[in-house]
C-alpha cells in the first residue's frame, strides 16, 4: 500500500475512516528520519490492514504542534480513531511489524471502557 502524505486537510478523514493508521512525523533535514523512511515504506508494502501516513513537520507545523511532537522521527498509531501509541525514534522493520501486530490485537472495547472510566473520575 502506498504511504499517504497527511495534511490538515486530510488528517481527520484518514484517522476516522481507517481502522489502523500509523503516522511517521518527520522533516527533510532530519538524518534519522531519512534513514527510517525506506523501512517505513517497506513495511507499508508488507503489512495489510494498516494505513501508513507521513507528516512533514516542516510543511505541517500546525499538525506537529497539535500532536505535541517534540522529537522526530515520532511514530503514532491510531485505531478506531483513538491514539494508542506514540513514541519518538525510529525502529527496525521487525520491531515495526511486531508493534503493528500488537496494535491489531488490542481489545478496543476495553480501551474505550478505560477512556470512559477516566472521564468519570
Amino acid at each position: 500500500m502506498a504511504v499517504i502524505e497527511l495534511s490538515q486537510a486530510n488528517l481527520d478523514e484518514t484517522i476516522n475512516n481507517n481502522e489502523i493508521v500509523i503516522i511517521d512525523f518527520w522533516a527533510p533535514w532530519c538524518g534519522p528520519c531519512i534513514q527510517f523512511a525506506p523501512t517505513f515504506k517497506e513495511i507499508s508494502e508488507k503489512v495489510d490492514g494498516v494505513t501508513f501516513a507521513k507528516v512533514n513537520t516542516e510543511d505541517e507545523q500546525e499538525l506537529g504542534a497539535q500532536f505535541q511532537i517534540r522529537s522526530i522521527p515520532t511514530l503514532m498509531i491510531f485505531r478506531d480513531g483513538i491514539g494508542i501509541f506514540s513514541q519518538p525514534g525510529s525502529m527496525s522493520g521487525k520491531d515495526l511489524e511486531d508493534l503493528l501486530e500488537k496494535a491489531k490485537s488490542i481489545d478496543m472495547d476495553e480501551v474505550r471502557k478505560e477512556l470512559e472510566d477516566q472521564k468519570q473520575t
